[in-house]
């Protein structure tokens, strides 16, 4: 693949930098821990709305800039029918508001406060706007959808899985 570079008198193929391999296959050697991170997986989209849950994780693997998990989950929302519109006003949606419902903001609002605890706990303000939007059950399954998505994205970016190959629906 190549980009073009335009200079005064031509234009320029230019090659796209090169891929990185994986540091670690770290489900090959931990297939234990593997198959109970899919179980946890599997067990969170139990009563959570999957826009919702796309958008969570969306949202948290931009915050914990995991390219793989980026790869994986906007292919899987795009395939689920969410549009490439809301997915990349994803990333500035303060200011984008507009795309989202109030539900959904109060689950993305939530997700930042869980995956950056900067500040060492979840804000009370936020909590009550997620706990509003959602049920106690529905809360539940949210808090795990987040939690879920932020150790993948600790096990794609400690581990520098590669994006890019991920078909949606390859790993259900």
């Amino acid at each position: 693949m190549t980009t073009n570079t335009t200079t005064e008198e031509n234009t320029v193929p230019e090659p796209f930098a090169a891929e990185h391999a994986p540091r670690l296959e770290w489900a090959k050697h931990a297939p234990e821990v593997w198959k109970a991170m899919l179980r946890l997986e599997k067990a969170t989209a139990q009563g959570l709305d999957p826009k919702v849950r796309e958008l969570v994780k969306i949202r948290a693997s931009q915050l914990n800039h995991c390219a793989f998990c980026l790869d994986m989950h906007t292919k899987d929302a795009l395939a689920a029918g969410e549009s490439v519109e809301r997915i990349v006003q994803l990333a500035a949606w303060e200011e984008s508001r507009h795309f989202y419902t109030e539900r959904e903001l109060a689950a993305i609002e939530l997700t930042e406060a869980v995956t950056v605890l900067t500040d060492g706990f979840v804000p009370d303000a936020v909590y009550e706007r997620a706990a509003a939007h959602f049920d106690e059950a529905e809360l539940a399954q949210l808090i795990a959808a987040i939690t879920v998505i932020n150790a993948w994205n600790r096990f794609g970016v400690a581990c520098r899985r590669t994006p890019g190959h991920y078909t949606p629906g390859q790993y259900a």
